[in-house]
C-alpha cells in the first residue's frame, strides 16, 4: 500500500489527530521523571503504550532525543518500533534538507527499508529548493513512505520568508505547494505539506492541494480544532492536525482524557 492509502485507513479507523511526542523538560517534569535518558524513555514510550491503539499517527520530534546522544537515538529507535507494533503510523519530525549525496544520506537514514530510524513519513525543509529533495521523494515512493515539506510553518516569524513574493508573483509557501502538486502524480501522492494551524491567513491557497497536510499548532501554540475549517476551507479533508503539549503535557493521568477531548 502507498503511504496515502495507509494513512487513509488509519484515519478512518482511529480519527485524524496526530499526537506529537515532544519529551521536552517541562513534559518530563509533568510526568514526574528525571530529565535524563531513562526519563526520556519512560515518557516517550509511555505515550505510545497508552495511546498506541487509539491514535492513528504519532509525530516524534527528533530534537528532544538528540541531546542524549546515542542513548537518546536508541530510545527514538524503540519508540518508532513501538508505534509500528501498535498499528499506528509515525511521522518523524527531522526537518532535513540538503543537496546531492547529503540528501541521499538523509533519505537512506529515515526512509530505507530496515533502517534503524525508518519512519512512515518524515518532515523536510525546502530551503535549498524543492527539487533538491528528490532523492527522498524517490526513496519514499519505493518503500511506500510519505514526505511532508515545510511550506507555511506554525511559528509567526516564518512568514517573513514563507510569505515573501517570488519572481513568479506568488508567495514562497505557494511556490512550495505548487511544486509538490506538480510532482505528486508521479510519486503516488505521497508528497504532503506542513501548513501551521495557527494562521488566520496562510499566505497561500491550499484548496487545490492534493497532498496530505500536516497542521501543527493545536493547543499550546494557540490554534484549536475549531479553527481548522476556517483556515483550510476546501482542503480540510486532507488535514492532519497535530497536538503535542496539549495532549502529553499534563502527565500520564491526563493523557487519555486530553486526547479524547481534542479528538471529539
Amino acid at each position: 500500500m502507498t503511504y496515502r492509502q495507509r494513512l487513509g485507513a488509519a484515519v478512518s479507523a482511529r480519527g485524524n489527530l496526530c499526537v506529537g511526542i515532544d519529551p521536552m523538560p517541562s513534559v518530563l517534569a509533568a510526568w514526574g521523571v528525571a530529565a535524563d535518558v531513562n526519563g526520556l524513555e519512560r515518557v516517550a514510550r509511555g505515550i505510545v503504550e497508552r495511546l498506541g491503539t487509539r491514535a492513528a499517527v504519532f509525530k516524534p520530534q527528533s530534537a528532544f532525543f538528540e541531546p542524549f546522544g546515542s542513548a537518546g537515538i536508541a530510545v527514538l529507535e524503540r519508540v518508532l518500533a513501538d508505534i509500528r507494533e501498535a498499528g499506528a503510523l509515525s511521522i518523524l519530525d527531522v526537518k532535513r534538507g540538503d543537496i546531492g549525496s547529503s540528501m541521499d544520506g538523509y533519505a537512506t537514514a529515515y526512509l530505507a527499508e530496515g533502517a534503524p530510524l525508518a519512519a512512515d513519513a518524515i518532515t523536510l525543509s525546502p530551503y535549498l529548493g524543492v527539487r533538491t529533495l528528490t532523492p527522498a521523494f524517490e526513496l519514499a515512493k519505493v518503500h511506500g513512505r510519505g514526505i511532508y515539506v515545510l511550506a507555511r510553518t506554525s511559528n509567526p516569524g516564518g512568514g517573513h520568508v514563507q510569505g515573501a513574493i517570488t519572481d513568479a508573483g506568488t508567495s514562497v509557501a505557494q511556490h512550495v505547494l505548487d511544486e509538490l502538486d506538480r510532482l505528486n502524480p508521479e510519486h503516488d501522492g505521497l508528497l504532503g505539506a506542513v501548513l501551521g494551524a495557527t494562521h488566520h491567513d496562510l499566505g497561500c491557497d491550499p484548496s487545490g492541494f492534493t497532498g496530505s497536510i500536516l497542521a501543527p499548532g493545536i493547543g499550546a501554540q494557540g490554534a484549536t480544532m475549531g479553527d481548522l475549517a476556517r483556515t483550510f476551507g476546501a482542503a480540510l479533508g486532507n488535514v492532519l492536525p497535530t497536538a503535542s503539549r496539549q495532549v502529553i503535557g499534563g502527565g500520564p493521568e491526563e493523557l487519555f482524557s486530553r486526547f479524547e477531548e481534542l479528538l471529539s
